[in-house]
């Protein structure tokens, strides 16, 4: 069975914003691929707000309320992103042997 210290940051909040987290030996169980695909949609939409983000820095005559909506998108992209990262980071600490 998984020990508290190998459990799964999923990639969603729980109510009132705070994390949810699976606790499984199955990595390919439905929750598990469940945060696999909504992680790859997650990092999907952060590259594609990155790339907006490129093509706005070029274009002098964008209106501070489209400014705003793609700061909005962005921030909540980066937060996603750091989920993503915090989770597999953890995941990687916890499988991985410690190398010197």
């Amino acid at each position: 069975m998984t020990t508290p210290n190998e459990m799964r940051l999923l990639p969603w909040s729980g109510p009132e914003g705070k994390p949810c987290y699976l606790s499984t030996d199955d990595l390919r169980g439905y929750i598990s691929r469940l945060a696999d695909n909504v992680e790859a949609v997650q990092l999907g939409t952060a590259a594609e707000l990155l790339e907006e983000v490129s093509k706005t820095l070029d274009d002098q005559d964008k209106d501070l309320t489209d400014l705003r909506r793609l700061v909005h998108d962005l921030t909540g992209a980066l937060r996603d992103v750091l989920r993503v990262a915090t989770s597999r980071g953890h995941l990687l600490a916890v499988s991985e042997p410690h190398r010197i």
